[in-house]
């Protein structure tokens, strides 16, 4: 049979009386809305006293019986106080409604534990690291399928997006930690569960078997050339991080002066790292980086250039007071490091005839000399065409006796020209500096050592690692010292490396960096603006004649 449908009044009927039920549903909730905020002083004030209550039932409970009798006689002495001082009982009351408003209040819960999808990525995290931290053998594992999380892993600290920023780890006292592959796949693990995009610093605690991880905060880019506060044969490389140094220079980053960790590198006659090989991907800021030494270098000695890609990069050196030479030319190059090794020997030899007389060492050989390389190789692979010597055979004498006759060697080329270098080379340039994207094989090849952080997911030029000796694997971003003849770069930081810029001789007092020297000081012989020029006029004119033998030769 069909089944008929219901009579009109009926079906209307019910969904009026629907209509009905769910507005007058809207309208209670409404009132009580309303009721609830109407009410929430006297809510809270109700909730304090609620809470005063309980809180004063403990303390009874707690108190001794022999106490309660003097506890008693006590309150009542009070109250009886209170009775009898004019207005007492209604200071009393607003006293007690103040304390029960305070006491009732609505306050943020505290967070004691990570919540859910917190514990989630902390018990994924363990099982993750139970085939690396397990064996067979073991009686009581502190790593095992389905254990207790809460004994391995600690001190851990979420963002805001919920990914660990620090992570503490104890593992067991078997675990091989002396060995570097193990200690790498451990860093591997961690830096892919805990989320891909930063950087991530480990350190290994080998005596109490923990592993701390965190998440460091990203080196600034913003900090430009300029005179940085540092004493007689200090170099500003870069900065690190807060917490790696514990040396802070003001610098200027943009508008405001703040506090920085830089990697100072020591030379002279008492360092033990005298000299620097810098190694990157084209577009890495090595050349930044020599750059920055050479406008450091030229504020207290005299500057020899050899750029061998011949892009012209050092154009804004050409003439400077204190630089002796820039050249790209094989010709020139060769000619160049011929007479540092000469010169390098001449202060050597007059150095040992001031000790042995007695007498203090001569201005010109107490004045540092740098002879900085950008990019030898490309000069290296001229030669051999050419049947010429290697431009680093040259550089035997300054690497080995420099230190000792003020001669600071500097060089800077491609991972691909690393393989040319020669064993002097290798030797005796101890400070050592990794910039730009590099493979984790690369960086321990230069360095001698692993960095304690992951690689970054981005790298801007002049961001890398360093090391010193045999100190410890450093953060480094370099300043930032483009060539101010660039159109490309920011003009900030090109006015920036002008003002650091030498001026040239004979250029007029606005130019000059040191204002004139007064008539009488010039009288006396004391003119210290001619102290530079006087050195740089010697080594010069040996500089030409050297360049036209080896041009005739």
């Amino acid at each position: 049979m069909a089944r008929r449908p219901l009579p009109r009044i009926l079906s209307s009927g019910s969904a009026s009386i629907t209509r009905g039920r769910d507005r007058g549903r809207e309208i209670a909730r409404t009132a009580a809305d309303g009721a609830t905020d109407v009410l929430h002083p006297l809510i809270t004030i109700l909730r304090g006293l609620r809470l005063l209550a309980v809180s004063g039932r403990q303390k009874w409970v707690a108190t001794p019986k022999e106490r309660r009798g003097p506890k008693l006689f006590l309150a009542a002495a009070c109250l009886l106080a209170v009775a009898l001082v004019p207005y007492g009982p209604i200071l009393a009351l607003i006293t007690v409604m103040g304390a029960a408003a305070w006491k009732g209040r609505e306050r943020t819960p505290v967070k004691t534990g990570p919540d859910d999808a917190e514990t989630a990525r902390l018990r994924g995290l363990y099982e993750a690291l139970v085939p690396y931290f397990s064996v067979p053998d073991d009686p009581s594992p502190l790593f095992a399928h389905g254990g207790d999380w809460e004994k391995a892993l600690d001190g851990y600290v979420f963002d805001d997006d919920g990914r660990l920023t620090r992570l503490q780890i104890s593992y067991p006292a078997y675990f091989t930690d002396g060995e570097a592959a193990a200690r790498s796949r451990i860093e591997q693990l961690l830096h892919t569960k805990s989320g891909r995009g930063r950087e991530y610093r480990f350190a290994w605690d080998e005596e109490a078997n923990r592993l701390v991880m965190t998440v460091p905060a990203p080196l600034s880019t913003s900090v430009a050339a300029q005179r940085f506060v540092t004493a007689p044969g200090e170099t500003v490389l870069g900065f690190t991080d807060p917490d790696a140094v514990r040396r802070t220079v003001p610098v200027r980053d943009g508008d405001t002066t703040v506090d920085a960790s830089p990697v100072v590198w020591r030379t002279g006659g008492r360092s033990t790292e005298p000299h620097l090989l810098a190694v990157g991907q084209p577009g890495s800021g090595t050349t930044t980086l020599v750059r920055s030494i050479a406008l450091q270098a030229l504020q207290q000695g005299d500057v020899l250039v050899i750029d061998g890609s011949g892009t012209g990069e050092y154009g804004a050196l050409t003439g400077r007071t204190g630089v002796l030479a820039v050249e790209s030319g094989l010709g020139g190059a060769l000619a160049t490091l011929e007479w540092a090794a000469h010169e390098t020997e001449r202060r050597l030899i007059f150095a040992n005839r001031a000790r042995q007389g007695g007498h203090p060492l001569p201005e010109d050989i107490k004045r540092p000399l740098w002879v900085l390389l950008d990019r030898p190789g490309v000069l290296g692979h001229l030669a051999a065409a050419d049947g010429r010597p290697d431009p680093l055979e040259l550089l035997q004498v300054p690497l080995r006796h420099g230190r000792a006759a003020g001669v600071t060697v500097v060089l800077a080329d491609q991972f691909d020209a690393v393989e040319t270098l020669t064993e002097t080379v290798r030797t005796h340039t101890r400070a050592r500096v990794v910039l730009g994207p590099a493979a984790r094989e690369q960086i321990v090849s230069v360095l001698g050592a692993e960095p304690n952080t992951t690689p970054p997911p981005e790298v801007p030029a002049g961001r890398g690692y360093v090391r010193l000796g045999t100190g410890p694997v450093l953060r480094l971003q370099v300043p930032a010292t483009p060539d101010p003849y660039d159109e490309d770069a920011p003009e900030a930081h090109r006015q920036a490396v002008l003002d650091v810029l030498p001026g040239l001789p004979g250029a007029s007092p606005k130019q000059a960096p040191v204002p004139d020297t007064p008539v009488a000081d010039a009288r006396d012989g004391q003119d210290t603006e001619q102290v530079p020029v006087a050195v740089e006029a010697g080594p010069t004119g040996q500089l030409t004649k050297a360049q036209a033998a080896i041009a005739e030769g």
